[in-house]
């Protein structure tokens, strides 16, 4: 085989995987994964694969593939490919649009401090000089199901945090399906901006199916908000204003605590503590298991998950399969929400996020804001990219507005 047919064969590949990126793709099957991986890596990190195949082309440039036909080809089907992977990149700077036009209708606008290069050094640097950490802390006993530091949170602090400083927190809820993923993989640049700016951070773990059977998801949860209440201010917290996010299973886990504080199917133990939350912001999160709209056509999550997490089908236990779905749980007490979702996903449809805002905003009496993000694949915010720093500013101008909201009730509750 000739250096330019091999050349011709890469390049049909990678323009093949920018379609992929820049396209809305989904597939069920063997091919879901890899939909996701593709467009979720080469879209956010669009320009360091440009970058690594501008190299690997010079190489072949070096071979002298540009005086064979094949290889002219070859070079004209990877320019393309490059063009789309720019005009992703490009989606992402711009997100921070959407994202404002999403908070405009609550008087927020976020910072828009982004540059175009956001992250291309250094993606996966998630360390700040501002902000130190105090790892594996225990929020409680290890239970049955835990296979081992399952019961334990990270918390993530701004450097001269101090006991009885009162600061706002926030719980960060990994995701995995429910079934893998822990408390140092994901929503770190989130953490990392809060901390610098005075936030108190928690990231938490929980049990994992199929060794634990849901809701033992949601308890730990609960028992990590529990641990907060009562523990928080020790690290310069404040018990009262405490937050949650996350993403995927996380956004699922983060979005059922919002809406059932206090619930004592999910409190078992612990009844009589207070878990309410003061907002909540569910990235790319699963608000139905059970598909009641028909948005998924193909791979039903109740026939893909139930057997390893909840050990039932839905038909078994309707009462449980309900309780744990978000869009059943919507009333008019709920906190406020900002739910962030990803036109591309492939994971979790963007049309359930929609459904499920909708359902929010029928019922409650907070204010719930909502931006699909255009191009956005499934985990789009776990490392630097434009669209990650966009929507780490805009969950932080929201969680502000919603502290700044609470510390005027706070200080008009005093003078009354």
């Amino acid at each position: 085989m000739s250096v330019s047919t091999v050349f011709l064969g890469l390049s049909v590949l990678g323009l093949l995987l920018s379609i992929g990126t820049f396209f809305r793709v989904r597939l069920a099957g063997a091919l879901l994964v890899p939909t996701f991986l593709i467009g979720w890596l080469r879209g956010e990190l669009a320009l360091q694969t440009i970058a690594i195949e501008l190299a690997v082309t010079a190489l072949f440039l070096g071979q002298g593939v540009h005086h064979d036909p094949r290889g002219q080809l070859g070079l004209a089907l990877t320019l393309v490919s490059w063009g789309l992977l720019v005009a992703s990149h490009v989606r992402s700077v711009r997100a921070g649009a959407v994202l404002a036009e999403a908070l405009a209708p609550i008087g927020i606008e976020p910072e828009r401090d982004v540059s175009f290069l956001h992250g291309f050094p250094w993606p996966f640097r998630f360390g700040h000089p501002e902000v130190r950490s105090e790892i594996h802390v225990e929020y409680g006993p290890s239970l049955p199901g835990d296979k081992g530091g399952r019961n334990r949170l990270d918390l993530h602090l701004p450097a001269g945090a101090r006991a009885g400083d009162r600061r706002p927190v926030l719980l960060q809820v990994h995701g995995g399906a429910w079934i893998m993923g822990d408390k140092r993989e994901q929503g770190r640049p989130l953490m990392a901006h809060l901390a610098a700016r005075g936030w108190v951070c928690a990231a938490t773990n929980y049990r994992l199916s199929p060794a634990a059977t849901m809701p033992d998801q949601i308890v730990d949860v609960k028992r990590a908000l529990a641990w907060l209440r009562a523990n928080v201010a020790d690290y310069g917290g404040d018990p009262d204003f405490i937050c949650i996010t996350g993403g995927s299973a996380g956004g699922h886990l983060s979005s059922l605590a919002a809406l059932t504080p206090n619930d004592p199917r999910f409190q078992p133990g612990f009844e009589s503590v207070d878990t309410r939350v003061e907002a909540c912001v569910p990235f790319y999160g699963v608000f139905d298991f059970l598909d009641r709209a028909g948005d998924r056509r193909f791979g039903k999550m109740a026939d893909a998950l139930g057997p390893m997490i909840f050990k039932c089908r839905p038909e078994d236990d309707p009462e449980l399969w309900d309780a744990v779905c978000p869009i059943a749980r919507v009333h008019d007490a709920a906190p406020p929400f900002f739910v962030i979702q990803g036109s591309h996903d492939s994971l979790v449809f963007a049309e359930e996020a929609v459904r499920f805002v909708g359902a929010l905003r029928a019922a409650s009496r907070s204010p719930v804001a909502f931006a699909e993000l255009p191009g956005a694949q499934h985990a789009f915010e776990i490392f630097h990219s434009p669209r990650s720093a966009h929507a780490v500013r805009a969950a932080t101008a929201f969680l502000e507005h919603v502290h700044a909201e609470y510390r005027h009730r706070v200080s008009r509750e005093r003078s009354a």
